[in-house]
């Protein structure tokens, strides 16, 4: 256990992994180190779980990893799949629309509305029945030595106790004003763009249905967002305009004026919070020093309006975890985790930029400026992209991990989002993740473990591979082989020219193979790139 006073040093752990904050970020970390076995330690400043909401949506990539966690029988009761995302002018015209499928390239809602606060419950429920991990409320993290072979923690509680905790790694999940980023003295990329909003939260009283569930106004006269945050809740949001003080913003009369116009007054609804904050676009310039990393908005911060903030955070620990978890295993150097930074800083400034892109198409306050707007975008001319990941799986990695044949680039579909469908193995029906499991996965229209070496599938197998053979609906198979219900793996690999893929626990694309030669390579490659 961690002890008071001196602490036992880095040399002689307390776990694996300790983690500093215990949003849902720290929470999805400790829970994927946790199940595959690791002990692992958080420390939260925040006696009990924080009460209000954040993050009011997540995509389906983040529902993919959630669910891997055990946890997607519950986004029934805490979620409410999103229709459409509409960006509309004074008028009422839609100038922008994503419609939003109910299933999609995951297998799950592209995008689904959530309370935050009943998410993280689900999650802390989740992280309970896990006996390797143990949460530390109400401790502040106030000290961090990392001597090269593992890492000191010192934490003080709110009556001035102190605590001290070994670990062989740290990881600063603990927001935006991290701790642990500004400990080691990592400096951030500011681009400078932010404005200050009126963030206000209302709980109905009696149900409403909203289509489009997701809505921007860009009316100059007020920049508003609406957006669903889980059933029986709403969230409204009102830009501050040039001349008006935050003082009077922040006022809950002024909030109940401004919710009159969509027809939500004390007598309809509850306004669960207001408040005003400003949002920021800006990256750490580092995600690893020695043993310690960042992830969530302790490494990022990016504009709400792709939705992307929590789900890039989710997004960072899925990439970690199983890095984290091979070098831990010895079965990887250390020089793996340096892949972390290297394919995530890529995907969140790309994310940032597609939120200040949209960004700039809203926080317009200036009639003759949004007129302009109004009419190249509603001739078709505004390249503003697209939040989230809506329609397709994921943006591909371009470095990192990945096979890249005799050259330095990879080889397509390395890189790519491997799709999610529904299988059926060993008689049950259901998607991929629930069905056969997840992890690293060697997927093959030809059998992978009859082409494989024995010693490549003894190393593979060691990883915890799942080696599936894919067949489609009424084809003769061998046991153990897996139907592809929804056509969505065999067409893939045909379109990729390869009979078979390797697909990291991330569920980007390793590299793929055309014939049993292609793939000894292939598997060789990978286990030296974990070792280097």
């Amino acid at each position: 256990m961690c002890s008071a006073g001196s602490g036992r040093g880095p040399d002689t752990p307390d776990a694996d992994v300790l983690i500093v904050g215990y949003g849902p970020i720290g929470q999805v970390l400790s829970v994927l180190l946790a199940t595959r076995g690791w002990r692992v330690l958080v420390v939260e400043r925040w006696e009990k779980p924080y009460t209000l909401p954040r993050a009011t949506s997540f995509d389906g990539e983040t529902a993919r990893t959630l669910a891997s966690l055990g946890v997607g029988g519950s986004f029934a009761e805490i979620g409410l799949p999103a229709d459409a995302y509409d960006w509309r002018n004074a008028e009422g015209r839609s100038l922008l629309r994503v419609e939003l499928a109910e299933r999609g390239a995951h297998g799950w809602p592209e995008t689904t509305t959530v309370h935050q606060p009943a998410l993280e419950a689900v999650l802390c429920a989740r992280a309970e029945r896990l006996p390797n991990l143990r949460v530390l409320r109400g401790y502040e993290a106030t000290g961090l030595v990392d001597g090269g072979t593992g890492v000191e923690l010192t934490a003080t509680d709110t009556a001035g106790g102190r605590l001290r905790c070994g670990a062989s790694w740290v990881v600063g999940c603990d927001g935006a004003n991290s701790f642990v980023r500004d400990h080691i003295g990592v400096r951030r990329t500011d681009l400078g763009f932010s404005f200050d909003w009126l963030l206000c939260d209302v709980v109905l009283h009696e149900p409403r249905v909203f289509s489009p569930l997701n809505v921007q106004h860009c009316d100059p006269a007020r920049p508003t967002t609406a957006v669903g945050s889980g059933p029986g809740r709403r969230r409204w949001e009102f830009m501050r305009l040039p001349g008006e003080s935050v003082a009077e913003l922040n006022r809950a009369e002024t909030a109940w004026r401004l919710l009159e116009r969509f027809d939500v007054t004390p007598e309809n609804a509850t306004l669960h919070r207001h408040t005003v904050y400003s949002f920021q676009a800006a990256w750490a310039d580092e995600w690893r020093r020695g043993r310690v990393l960042l992830a969530g908005d302790a490494a990022h911060l990016m504009p709400p309006f792709t939705g992307q903030g929590m789900c890039a955070g989710i997004r960072d620990v899925l990439n970690l975890s199983w890095k984290l978890d091979l070098v831990l295993r010895g079965a990887a150097g250390e020089p793996l985790l340096d892949t972390y930074p290297r394919e995530r800083v890529d995907h969140v400034r790309e994310a940032i930029d597609t939120a200040v892109r949209l960004g700039r198409v809203l926080c317009v306050t200036d009639a003759a400026t949004a007129a302009s707007r109004d009419a190249s975008l509603l001739a078709g001319g505004a390249d503003t992209g697209r939040g989230g990941q809506h329609g397709v799986a994921g943006p591909p990695l371009r470095t990192g991990l990945l096979y890249t044949g005799i050259g330095t680039a990879p080889v397509p579909p390395a890189g790519e989002v491997m799709p999610q469908g529904r299988v059926r193995h060993e008689g049950v029906t259901g998607l991929f993740d629930q069905v056969v499991g997840t992890g690293l996965v060697l997927l093959g229209s030809a059998d992978p473990a009859v082409a494989l070496e024995e010693s490549q599938l003894t190393f593979l197998t060691g990883l915890g591979t799942r080696v599936v053979h894919m067949v489609a609906e009424g084809a003769e198979a061998a046991p153990g082989a897996a139907v592809d219900v929804d056509e969505v793996y065999l067409p893939l690999m045909k379109a990729a020219r390869a009979r078979f893929l390797l697909v990291r626990p991330d569920h980007h694309i390793y590299g793929a193979a055309r014939t049993s030669r292609e793939l000894t390579a292939l598997v060789d490659r990978f286990r030296s790139g974990l070792l280097k």
